[in-house]
């Protein structure tokens, strides 16, 4: 590291994407880089002043990693905005008193459990829910809750593993399936970044899915965005988010206090935030939240449609090189992401992703499948195949183009699993 890069101008950063790195340098800070050897690439290497390739989900080789950075270099905060790197982070800051979110508050979030016990400990908002111990506690569960109710794992992202349980007559297969995915861990998407631990079964919501995206200052919640979510009955795979979210003013302010009040109780002092709502019979619920970025891309998202950049304000905040957001901004855009899929079977070419990705309304367009790759049915977020994101004038129009360009504009040709 060179001289003039002090520690009170450095930045632990913990996993997350080579254009983070990028906007952190940009600012002026000194990077020292934390990074799974399954998600480095070679520019990291040319961005960060010090690069550790280590797995940080693994608190016995992490944790030693960063108390001999800290020897050495020295830094005045620690960032993640990847789930399997929050808990660590918040261990960072807490042991060398950075301030920031600290660990308590990352693992309430990072543990879907520990989430409802803390939320009905403190007399919060909340649903009914417990862990699963036997085939007899999804049975114990229905009975008391009603049916159909939710089945996860506490630790997971991406809708891995989550199934619905219809009824009594269901209770059985849901706890072979439960033994299957405990036998099998995680199967697909980022493999070696979670570890499948207890699942838990909470009390299903039946209503309109939203996610609010925001900021905490020392404190004070600031929502950017309120985003509205496409999701289908059928699995737990998303398929689509836009915003901002198409709401009636009083149904937006019960989301908003909601999730302001839910960040309060959880202990969220500073940085993004990314909380999962529905809003059931009796209003708002949270169902998940996370201290960081929303995936799927909800960045490039919020930052076309008001201008806010939250990567850059998630490492430029603990340093003060940004701007305190007086309050909610004002949007200038709407802005859409829809996810490409199609049924089982064997791809067999792809067309037009080039010719959307040249739009000037396209923000992203890609397709991560190619010809003879085998795609399985949607189930959850890794089964989807690629996606395009677009600005418009307003919601709509950037939804109406969105859901244009996928059906009309990107062609996926399959041989249906039948003839495979």
């Amino acid at each position: 590291m060179t001289p003039e890069k002090t520690p009170e101008r450095t930045l632990l950063l913990i996993g997350h994407q080579t254009s983070t790195v990028r906007k952190a340098k940009a600012l002026g800070l000194a990077v020292i880089l934390l990074q799974h050897r399954s998600k480095f690439e070679p520019e990291q290497a040319e961005l960060a002043d010090v690069l550790l390739l280590a797995d940080y989900t693994d608190p016995s080789v992490a944790r030693p990693l960063i108390e001999a950075a800290h020897r050495a270099w020295g830094f005045s905060a620690a960032v993640s905005l990847t789930e399997p790197g929050l808990e660590v982070a918040g261990w960072a800051n807490d042991r060398f008193g950075l301030g920031g979110t600290g660990f308590a508050a990352s693992h309430r979030l990072r543990d879907k459990w520990e989430m409802r016990r803390h939320l009905a400990g403190s007399g919060a908002k909340t649903i009914g829910a417990s862990l699963v111990r036997d085939r007899d506690s999804l049975a114990a569960f229905g009975a008391a809750h009603g049916y159909p109710f939710i089945v996860k794992p506490t630790d997971v992202a991406g809708g891995f593993g989550v199934f619905r349980v219809g009824g009594a007559a269901e209770v059985d297969d849901a706890w072979d399936r439960v033994q299957r995915v405990r036998r099998t861990g995680v199967d697909r998407g980022p493999t070696d970044l979670f570890r499948i631990g207890e699942f838990i079964m909470e009390e299903y919501v039946s209503g309109p899915e939203y996610s609010v995206e925001a900021f905490s200052f020392g404190g004070r919640h600031v929502v950017i965005a309120v985003t509205e979510k496409l999701v289908d009955e059928a699995h737990f795979a998303e398929l689509g988010h836009a915003l901002p979210a198409r709401l009636d003013l009083g149904a937006e302010q019960e989301i908003v206090a909601a999730v302001t009040a839910f960040l309060d109780v959880i202990g969220i002092a500073d940085g993004p935030s990314h909380t999962e709502v529905r809003v059931g019979r009796d209003g708002p619920v949270v169902i998940e939240s996370h201290n960081r970025i929303g995936g799927d891309h909800i960045d490039e998202l919020v930052e076309a449609a008001y201008g806010v950049d939250m990567a850059a304000y998630a490492v430029g905040w603990p340093f003060g090189l940004v701007e305190e957001l007086a309050g909610r901004p004002r949007p200038l855009a709407g802005a859409c992401v829809r996810f490409v899929h199609t049924g089982a079977g064997r791809i067999e070419g792809v067309e037009g992703v080039e010719t959307v990705r040249a739009r000037p309304d396209v923000l992203i367009a890609q397709v991560t499948a190619s010809a003879g790759d085998v795609v399985r049915p949607l189930a959850d977020n890794w089964d989807r195949l690629g996606l395009v994101a677009v600005r418009g004038s307003d919601t709509d129009a950037a939804v109406r183009l969105c859901e244009d360009l996928v059906a009309n504009s990107v062609n996926i040709r399959l041989r249906p699993a039948a003839r495979v």
